[in-house]
């Protein structure tokens, strides 16, 4: 099974252990990670898009305005401030999202490769309505 496809179904499925897993080992890596990523990626991302720095990069909506006083210090006009979404602040927290994620499938990966297999239960005996189906059959025999 591929590293991908095994991520995928990770990602995916429900299992409450591996929730609970991914939680605490998230949290704990969460500052790691953090700094990791604002220091040493996000920098070289930078470098490679001719020094783009993500933690700019913003959709200005409304352009903010700072008050403006008279000479006597009265205020004439309130301050506005500015309005808009910071997608490069995003690019980043998704970016930290897949590295904890990545860490947290590894370490939940080598958990269950360390598990011992279970063996299978024995196979159930038959069932009454098997065992008379059996009966029948032994008498239609005789």
């Amino acid at each position: 099974m591929g590293m991908m496809k095994e991520f995928k179904e990770f990602a995916m499925k429900g299992n409450l252990v591996d929730i609970a897993v991914g939680f605490v080992m998230g949290a704990a890596f969460s500052k790691v990670v953090s700094g990791f990523i604002d220091g040493m990626v996000m920098p070289l991302i930078g470098r490679i898009t001719s020094g783009v720095d993500f933690t700019q990069m913003k959709y200005v909506i409304q352009t903010g305005a700072a008050e403006v006083k008279d000479a006597a210090g009265v205020v004439t006009t309130a301050a506005v401030p500015e309005v808009a979404i910071s997608y490069g602040a995003f690019i980043t927290t998704v970016i930290n999202f897949i590295v904890v994620a990545f860490v947290i499938f590894m370490v939940v990966k080598a958990v269950n490769k360390a598990k011992k297999a279970e063996p299978a239960p024995p196979p159930a005996g038959p069932t009454n309505e098997e065992k008379l189906l059996m009966e029948i059959r032994d008498a239609l025999k005789k």
